[in-house]
């Protein structure tokens, strides 16, 4: 239900702020501004998006929990979306979602709802350690068979020569 108020909300409110401004600054300016809005956000988006791409990698690298590079990258993402959807109400979300002060506030608010439940289980079963040399043995016959000698040069149809 949240979600159909959302899609309702946002256009209306995108439409009273382009009123709005558009009244108050002129049509031409408010597209302008919107045109601008967009570019320096995308310039935005792909200098924030690298910092935490290489982040990512660093975690991966030392072996550290991705989850924090991974949020941020996926916030900075869905505000890459909000900045190129032409309105002032997303730019400004799209904008707010670049600042990493407010990134790191929303994670820590979502840390705080979800709960995990671990399942303790006992240990795992140990394998028996084959050294080489042990193992199956498959017994088997081999009969060597010769290369037909090809007179002919000829290409083999699998290269151009």
């Amino acid at each position: 239900m949240w979600l159909f108020v959302a899609f309702l909300a946002v256009p209306l409110i995108e439409i009273a702020l382009f009123i709005q401004i558009g009244g108050a600054i002129g049509l031409g300016w408010t597209l302008v501004t919107v045109v601008i809005t967009a570019i320096i956000g995308t310039w935005l988006v792909r200098q924030q998006g690298l910092s935490t791409l290489n982040q990512l990698r660093n975690s991966f690298s030392d072996l550290r929990d991705p989850t924090e590079p991974l949020a941020h990258g996926a916030m900075i993402l869905f505000s890459g979306a909000l900045l190129l959807t032409p309105g002032f109400f997303t730019d400004s979300i799209g904008f707010l979602l670049l600042v990493p002060g407010v990134r790191a506030a929303l994670l820590d608010a979502v840390r705080a709802r979800i709960q995990l439940h671990t399942v303790q289980s006992g240990p795992a079963p140990q394998q028996p350690r084959r050294t080489p040399g042990q193992g199956e043995v498959i017994e088997g016959d081999y009969i060597e068979v010769a290369p037909e000698k090809n007179d002919t040069k000829r290409p083999s149809g699998w290269s151009d020569h």
